[in-house]
């Protein structure tokens, strides 16, 4: 078993919008024997953007899950492959995507380098500790610039490039790459049953000191990672063989010491055989990768798990989604144990067994079924009840909860209804599936006025939901204009009593409570909660419906209802009723005691700004700059990349609203842009003043 799941790897392919992710993956597919035909994300056909909104916009929306085999070295490897989004609004999916992959292909445009959304995925895979290889994509466009995004990767990543190779010609003279290792010319030549196969050549003559300079520095990069590699390459470098070189190599990139990076163009089918060997030569197996850690929820105590069909089942729900031939799929990495269809598995958040009827190897949104997924495998499973995105899969004997995932809150909302009243209860359905799916993206319905309310990420994200309630679930909707959310902050630290009694006949309420409330200390999120009752004044059993109170209270804001996201909350003294005092008592009284003591701690309102990068010619960056000073914005600074400008600025998402189009009227079509959520920041006074005022009408 354990030989087996070294011959496994489980990937990622992630970068910034339009790098080429996933006509790379459909070049994987295809040289790998799984598709037989080539499908482009510009016709409209690729097989992993598999939804209708996919293949017209010509983005990924969905993150889409396959496996493929290549064989290398005489071996037949299994890869577990994940074509994950590029926009910012789809950011979730990167997320859940890389929480259980073990290893990530970053796909880099040759001429845009390291753009914003490389360095959000690039932070995201550094958060869970995957290590990376990069892939310089587009070589054969004008203005393709290797050696450029190597120095990216290494000044605006900060990290270790290391290319692997280099490229032999750019732009429409792009022919192959130079392999520095075995110091060969790989040059591709179009094949009818291939689309392009490749030769090796010696190095080119104007090529050698180009080659012989990189090849010194892969060298030394992955020496300095291996202390016994060090001292042979010291004493007799000629002695160090290939394959000692390739094991410390692949040592090296699994302890993200060093990034491998490969060049090609995916487009004109240049340097994916080479890739593919690189994924199986240097990306981790399950077996390279520590042992998962979880906690034992009975114990709280930290538990460990191999990867072995041995040990008790320890599998991650990383997925969900919606399939209207065979219920709701919900995708797993399996860490340790098997999974079996038909078994029943315990789910520690519910505290309940439920039943995996069947169990899927996926491609794209095709299904093969199989009978059990392995440890160290990803699969789907379908018939899991009451499930979430993040939770464990664990054997009853013997539970587990694994380390969960963490999503950003919406930071947009529109107002929607049905175009017919009969569609309500359908547009109920459809909402409650595609939550249910997506953890960025929550409905809500106002009290007051009767709406319902979608949030997510940004315009594109509520777009393609919206879009998505049409075509899945035949309800048209009528679409309000967007709206920002707020969040709310105290900024003082005050001290208020509150006293909570309540007589109707019979037995009365009572509860008396003394509290200091004000801002979280730094780094802290949410309730911080602290218990300082001396001598019994209010007794024990109070104390969690004291600070259940507060929690549910911080959910709506004294200034708009907005969500309050952190809060310090000390609990100085209080009393009790013996006959009148309860838990639901001291629960009121702490949502009375935040109501009061906010409208005295200055709560103001915090509204997202959002992280923007403009791409422009230079004739148009004062009119943009100027535009973007009317919008409230901080230039974060000004770059030059392939004769354009690049400005970076922080902008509030409510000035952001209908921007593309401004920016192509200004440009004449030009300019781009891209943003990405930032943080939160306090919404100037005299702004505030109008926002409520709307609010308020």
């Amino acid at each position: 078993m354990a030989r087996d799941l070294k011959l496994t790897r489980n990937i990622g392919i992630m970068a910034h919008i339009d790098a080429g992710k996933t006509t790379a993956t459909e070049r994987i597919l295809f040289y790998t024997g799984l598709t037989h035909r080539l499908g482009e994300v510009h016709d409209g056909n690729a097989t992993m953007d598999w939804m209708v909104q996919e293949q017209e916009r010509g983005i990924t929306i969905t993150s889409a899950a396959t496996t493929t085999f290549w064989e290398y070295q005489g071996q037949e490897h299994k890869i577990n492959i994940i074509d994950t989004p590029g926009h910012v609004d789809f950011t979730v999916e990167v997320e859940r995507s890389l929480r259980v992959l073990d290893g990530a292909i970053a796909v880099f445009c040759a001429v845009g380098g390291v753009e914003p959304q490389s360095e959000t995925v690039w932070r995201q895979a550094e958060k869970y500790g995957v290590p990376r290889m990069a892939f310089v994509n587009k070589m054969d466009r004008v203005g393709a610039d290797f050696f450029g995004v190597v120095n990216q990767i290494r000044e605006r990543l900060g990290s270790n490039p290391v290319p692997l190779q280099i490229p032999l010609g750019s732009e429409d003279d792009f022919e192959g790459v130079i392999d520095l290792i075995h110091r060969k010319a790989i040059i591709w030549v179009e094949d009818e049953e291939m689309g392009m196969k490749y030769e090796e050549r010696e190095v080119p003559e104007e090529y050698k000191e180009l080659t012989e300079e990189w090849r010194e520095k892969l060298i030394e990069a992955v020496a300095e990672s291996d202390d016994q590699l060090l001292e042979k390459f010291f004493d007799d470098r000629e002695s160090i063989t290939v394959e000692e070189f390739m094991e410390a190599t692949r040592k090296a990139t699994i302890e993200q010491k060093i990034v491998p990076v490969l060049a090609g163009s995916a487009f004109k089918n240049k340097g994916i055989q080479r890739l593919l060997d690189a994924i199986v030569a240097l990306m981790p197996s399950p077996v390279d990768i520590e042992n998962v850690k979880g906690i034992d929820p009975e114990t709280e105590e930290e538990v460990l798990r191999k990867a072995d069909d041995e040990e008790p089942l320890s599998a991650l729900a990383f997925k969900i989604a919606s399939d209207r031939f065979i219920d709701k799929l919900t995708f797993v990495r399996v860490y340790s144990g098997k999974l079996v269809a038909g078994s029943h598995v315990f789910n520690p958040r519910t505290g309940k067994k439920v039943r995996v009827s069947r169990l899927y190897q996926m491609h794209a949104n095709k299904q093969n079924a199989v009978d059990f997924i392995g440890a160290g495998d990803i699969g789907a499973a379908v018939g899991l009840k009451d499930i979430k995105t993040g939770d464990t899969l664990s054997d009853a004997k013997h539970p587990i909860v694994l380390e969960s995932m963490s999503f950003p809150d919406p930071v947009i909302g529109v107002a929607i209804e049905p175009k017919s009243q009969n569609d309500i209860d359908k547009l109920g359905v459809g909402l409650g599936k595609l939550s249910e799916e997506d953890p960025t993206f929550s409905v809500k319905s106002d009290q007051d006025t009767g709406q319902t309310v979608i949030y997510g990420m940004g315009e594109l994200h509520l777009d393609i939901l919206i879009d998505r309630l049409k075509r899945e679930f035949n309800v048209e909707c009528n679409v309000g204009k967007p709206q920002v959310t707020y969040k709310e902050a105290v900024t003082r630290e005050i001290e208020h009593r509150e006293v909570f009694k309540k007589q109707s006949g019979g037995r009365g309420k009572f509860a008396d409570i003394e509290i200091k409330m004000g801002p979280a200390d730094e780094g802290v999120t949410g309730l911080q909660f602290i218990e300082k009752i001396k001598g019994g004044a209010i007794p024990k059993e109070f104390i969690p419906s004291v600070r259940k109170g507060f929690e549910e209270a911080m959910k709506n804001g004294p200034l708009a209802g907005y969500k309050v996201d952190s809060l310090k909350v000390v609990l100085l003294d209080g009393s009790f009723h013996n006959v009148d005092s309860d838990a639901l008592s001291f629960e009121l009284a702490a949502k009375y005691a935040f109501r009061q003591a906010a409208k005295k701690a200055g709560t103001v309102l915090l509204e997202p700004i959002m992280k923007a990068e403009i791409t422009t010619p230079e004739e148009y960056m004062g009119d943009i700059i100027a535009d973007l000073n009317r919008r409230r914005a901080q230039i974060d600074g000004i770059d030059d990349k392939s004769g354009f400008k690049i400005i970076r600025a922080f902008v509030p998402l409510s000035e952001k609203f209908g921007y593309v189009t401004t920016l192509r009227n200004m440009s004449k079509g030009r300019a781009s842009s891209s943003m990405e959520f930032a943080r939160y920041e306090e919404v100037p006074a005299n702004i505030a003043k109008s926002v409520l005022e709307d609010l308020n009408k």
